[in-house]
């Protein structure tokens, strides 16, 4: 009999991006990380661009109806944030925009976003804090577009070190993993990089780098299964939240991973747990109709809450209450067609439904002095919604 595991595993690759989707935001950010690159104004301060956000950490999923798959890329520069305001440093790009993606860019409060008929693009353009760090920032550690996800499958470890290289995985994903030397040795620590605020007029801190690593540590301490659990979460946030505006993105990744436990044993057993914790950690909050607060890993003094409102919590914590329940009885369920259909309440018709046990079909065709099997009153979906 299969186990929940494989349903859970069925489900996830139903929310995964598709290869397609994943090819085009190579394809995507290759093309703009080699424009800016190349560009005869700007690379004379750009030091490097790399990539950040939920595709890097491998906790992105599937985009729903129109949306386009997205990525961010961080750029780099030698700008002298003392010297340069927030609006005159994002000037300096516009030109470049212009160039090659006009009448599909706009100019945001931190960023200047792309909109293509196949991905959306972010850029983030940054100011490196000192000449030491530099050196780091343009190794294959940090410019690498191998994603966390990719390298645990090969089984390979990403170490924020000037001497690590990427796996060769043109022969698949059996790779040699790197030297215990380079395992041993420790790794950088780097200043955060400053990123311009258009609305606030200043230049604010940011570490992208450090929710990288903060990710990787986290998900080698509960097994591999923390980005998985995230994944399912944001697809149930997506799902079921969908009169909600915020918290969404990173806001609740963060919330997970203070919430999801370590050492946890699957999928389901992270899900439930997580969504348990968060309904006792912020009890009091609700209660007083206040906001948590929470640190940003690499920027402690920066609350990456503080966005979201008393209302939006209150009705984002309610509903973890009650899907947390939910999970519960999946969790605790015996049965795996009932298993199944609770995980389909939380996360809809991408979760695949067992068959009916065998004691109620038994009991059923006693019942009914048959010999076959009893009507189905509902499709059952065993692909996991693979390519919807």
């Amino acid at each position: 009999m299969r186990k929940i595991d494989s349903y859970f595993n069925d489900f996830l690759s139903g929310i995964r991006l598709t290869p397609s989707q994943i090819e085009d935001l190579k394809t995507g950010h290759k093309t703009l990380r080699n424009r800016l690159m190349a560009d005869e104004d700007l690379k004379s301060i750009i030091i490097s661009t790399f990539l950040q956000g939920s595709y890097r950490r491998s906790t992105a999923i599937r985009p729903l109806g129109e949306k386009r798959a997205d990525v961010d890329v961080i750029v780099v520069t030698n700008i002298d944030k003392d010297k340069v305001t927030p609006e005159e440093a994002i000037g300096m790009f516009i030109p470049f925009v212009e160039k090659h993606y006009k009448g599909k860019y706009r100019i945001q409060g931190r960023s200047i976003g792309i909109e293509l008929s196949y991905v959306d693009l972010d850029i983030v353009i940054t100011s490196a804090p000192s000449e030491v760090d530099q050196s780091l920032l343009k190794s294959s550690s940090v410019t690498s577009d191998m994603v966390l996800e990719d390298l645990m499958k090969a089984n390979y470890d990403w170490k924020l070190i000037k001497e690590w290289n990427e796996p060769d995985l043109s022969k698949g994903f059996n790779v040699q993993n790197i030297s215990e030397a380079l395992k041993k040795q420790p790794e950088w620590k780097l200043d955060a990089l400053h990123i311009p605020d258009r609305d606030a007029g200043k230049w604010e801190e940011t570490h992208p780098l450090e929710q990288i690593r903060w990710t990787r540590d986290k998900n080698k301490k509960t097994n591999t299964h923390y980005i998985n659990v995230v994944k399912g979460l944001k697809w149930w946030r997506t799902l079921k939240l969908t009169d909600l505006k915020h918290p969404k993105g990173y806001p609740i990744e963060h919330m997970i991973g203070d919430n999801c436990p370590d050492n946890i044993e699957s999928v389901a057993e992270g899900i439930c747990l997580t969504l348990e914790n968060i309904v006792t950690n912020y009890k009091y909050y609700r209660i007083n109709g206040t906001v948590p607060v929470l640190p940003d890993r690499g920027v402690p003094s920066h609350n990456v809450w503080k966005r979201i409102t008393s209302e939006d919590f209150k009705s984002f914590y309610d509903k973890i209450v009650e899907y947390a329940k939910i999970a519960r009885e999946a969790l605790d369920e015996t049965s795996l067609r009932e298993q199944t259909e609770k995980w389909r309440e939380i996360f809809g018709t991408k979760f695949p439904l067992a068959p009916e046990d065998k004691e109620n079909d038994n009991k059923n065709n006693s019942q009914t002095g048959t010999g076959g099997f009893t009507k189905r009153t509902e499709d059952t979906n065993v692909s996991g919604g693979r390519f919807a």
